[in-house]
């Protein structure tokens, strides 16, 4: 299987590859290389905003720009000229950015706002100038007072290239930027570390707080077609009248979530925030489009910052998207089928099941329509929202342990197609006669069965799909009789002539993860889909070879997937496998009984050996023979202005990319083939 894999990876031969040495990166703009330093990873993220976001092309910026400052010779990080200007001389630099590592605070002496001041200064028709560390942005626009002498302004962000400073102030809708690469994380690390640094609240209060603003900005973008009320002024931020202003504004959509999301928040609760922290949240996320931009980049830049915040002590550990999405693509989720995520943590593998559903729906719209989305009429476009809220309302479920998880899931599915109502607060591996009475009252009305009806272990067979990463761990046994009861995997096994059988007496503990596999059977319809991470000491470890016996009699086998031990790190090196499982139904397993003889088929088997980063977290790259990072050119295509008749015009800009050395996106494709060989038909 890996040389399938690699036979993949290099597949296209007239693909263009650039070769750079150990420690050094291409250049987004002038495709130099430079070392790569924490640095440089925020001036390359500010550059893709600059082009991508903001609409700037590569032709009016420069990279280490060299300045006349007096007898000093400094490099500003990026320039931006004026358009139209004749020759890149420093009297036509229109912006300039300052780029810094983390540690380095704006007020630092040498390296802070005041150099930037400085370069500014000297630059007679330079306006704005920008300073970031990747978690702090200060933006800077030069006036010249009424006295003659040179003013700086605090500014919520510089202009687009394509906008107007009024849209810097009061975002439009159609003015709103999807966010590129990780300049959406920093924003999200900015806005909690202000909170937690200006507010004296701990990391997860001050986690929640910013979930709050989070959940106001969704609500007044989904707000259509009224003015977007999220926002705030850059003279409304610097002074307290107007901080107040923005704190009453955005009480007031606080006041729509809390209808909307009677199940998230309390009819008290408030934003419990200073109206000047408030005032700078506002400033960071206004220009974003949280609803529009990719899942990818909001689904890190979400789940990265809660599990910085939110990760607890019961084995959570999130899984990577990249795991994610391959597991998600091979189970193929259908438009009708339920999906269920019984230890849902952040809620990524809903999320990418639920876009993945959605992006099924696109297809079969565009062909209804006879014509592809983007030329869809309102009133289409209409039809097409009302059956992606009637299938993320109806075919999406997640349950977790965690109170302050499930708030958050929540929140990733409403930034996601919402489905947000089926998420709830349950502990998945209790007897069903014991889940609370709203757990029993929302599958009841969904499911369109009766409350009644969810009794015990054999009663709750309701899904198509199962997804999940089940919390598991020898630390975190299970005790309790009255849950052990409910699951033969939680008896005592003995071997009697070669074949393992169940006893009647019960173990004094279970990893959690035993018990998972078998609720989640109990969870699934006869013939669903069951895609689960799993640590390796369950398919090998020889006293373990009962529960290999047990699956082997309920389920078929699909495939198995076994992962690199980095795949978690770097908060967990178990090695882990992704065990893709169909349930047998009642006649298989009767016939396989009585004839004694298990039905022959084959299992797909892959290993993955490279997961895109190392022990440490940090990326890996593809590589050429010689140990060197490989670059690719990679097309984007750019809204910039020109002579057309609304005053834009699209470009196709090309950039040097490096690619990671990830096998996980190939795995996916190769089952899907094997699968159709196989004559498996879902």
């Amino acid at each position: 299987m890996p040389e399938a894999l690699e036979t993949l990876n290099f597949s296209n031969d007239k693909l263009e590859i650039i070769a750079i040495p150990e420690g050094k990166i291409c250049d987004y703009i002038d495709g130099k290389f430079r070392n790569d330093t924490p640095e440089e990873y925020v001036r390359q993220n500010i550059e893709k905003r600059l082009v991508n976001e903001l609409k700037y092309p590569k032709e009016r910026i420069k990279v280490e720009y060299t300045l006349k400052v007096g007898s000093k010779r400094p490099r500003a990080d990026i320039v931006i000229f004026h358009d139209g200007c004749e020759g890149f001389t420093q009297e036509n630099i229109a912006i300039i950015i300052e780029c810094k590592k983390e540690s380095i605070e704006p007020t630092s002496k040498k390296d802070g706002i005041e150099q930037l001041k400085s370069y500014m200064s000297v630059c007679p028709n330079c306006e704005w100038g920008m300073w970031s560390n990747g978690k702090q942005k200060e933006v800077l626009r030069k006036i010249i007072n009424q006295d003659g002498k040179i003013e700086f302004i605090d500014y919520n962000d510089i202009p687009a290239a394509n906008g107007s400073i009024e849209d810097i102030d009061r975002p439009h809708r159609n003015t709103l930027r999807n966010a590129v690469e990780d300049n959406l994380l920093f924003v999200f690390k900015a806005c909690h570390n202000h909170i937690y640094a200006n507010e004296g609240l701990q990391k997860q209060p001050a986690f929640f707080e910013l979930l709050k603003v989070i959940f106001c900005k969704i609500e007044d973008e989904k707000n259509i077609p009224y003015p977007l009320e999220f926002y705030v002024t850059s003279s409304e931020r610097s002074n307290p009248d107007g901080q107040l202003t923005v704190y009453r504004r955005i009480s007031k959509i606080f006041e729509k979530v809390k209808n909307h999301y009677k199940t998230i928040f309390e009819p008290n609760d408030k934003i419990n925030l200073s109206p000047r922290t408030l005032a700078y949240i506002v400033s960071e996320l206004q220009g974003y489009s949280l609803l529009n931009t990719h899942i990818d980049v909001k689904g890190k830049a979400y789940e990265e910052i809660v599990g910085a915040n939110l990760r607890g002590d019961r084995g959570e550990f999130f899984t990577p998207r990249n795991i994610m999405h391959m597991t998600v693509r091979m189970l193929t989720p259908k438009l009708t089928e339920k999906i269920l995520d019984p230890a849902c943590g952040t809620g990524g593998f809903l999320v990418l099941a639920m876009n993945e559903v959605v992006e099924e729906l696109d297809k079969q719209m565009e062909n209804v329509f006879g014509k592809p989305k983007i030329e869809w009429s309102h009133e289409e476009d209409r039809l097409y929202q009302d059956k992606i809220s009637e299938i993320t309302s109806n075919n999406f479920f997640g349950f977790d342990i965690n109170p302050d998880l499930v708030k958050a899931t929540k929140m990733n599915m409403v930034m996601n197609n919402d489905g947000s109502g089926n998420i709830l607060q349950l502990n998945s591996l209790l007897p069903p006669h014991e889940w609370p009475d709203y757990v029993k009252e929302q599958l009841s009305k969904i499911l369109n069965i009766d409350k009644a009806s969810i009794r015990n272990s054999k009663s709750i067979a309701l899904f198509d799909i199962i997804v999940t990463n089940p919390p598991f761990g020898s630390k975190i046994p299970i005790k309790d009789p009255v849950i052990l009861e409910q699951y033969e995997l939680a008896h005592i096994w003995e071997k009697v002539n070669g074949q393992w059988r169940m006893t009647e007496r019960l173990q004094s503990s279970v990893p959690p993860e035993q018990l998972f596999i078998e609720r989640c059977l109990q969870l699934l319809k006869e013939d669903g889909r069951l895609g689960i991470v799993l640590p390796d000491a369950i398919l090998g470890a020889p006293g373990l070879e009962y529960v290999r016996q047990w699956l082997i009699k309920y389920t078929k086998i699909i495939a198995s997937i076994d992962l690199h031990p980095d795949t978690f790190q770097p908060r967990n090196g178990t090695q882990t496998s992704i065990l893709i499982l169909q349930k047998k139904n009642q006649r298989e397993i009767d016939v396989e009984e009585k004839t004694r003889q298990m039905n022959n088929y084959n299992i797909f088997m892959a290993m993955v050996e490279r997961v895109g980063h190392d022990k440490r977290g940090n990326p890996v790259f593809k590589r050429d023979k010689y140990g060197n990072e490989i670059y690719v050119p990679e097309e984007n295509n750019i809204t910039a202005i020109g002579e057309t008749a609304d005053g834009t015009r699209t470009v196709k800009t090309v950039s040097k990319t490096k690619i990671l050395d990830d096998q996980t996106t190939l795995v996916a494709d190769v089952f899907k083939k094997w699968k159709q060989e196989e004559g498996i038909v879902w």
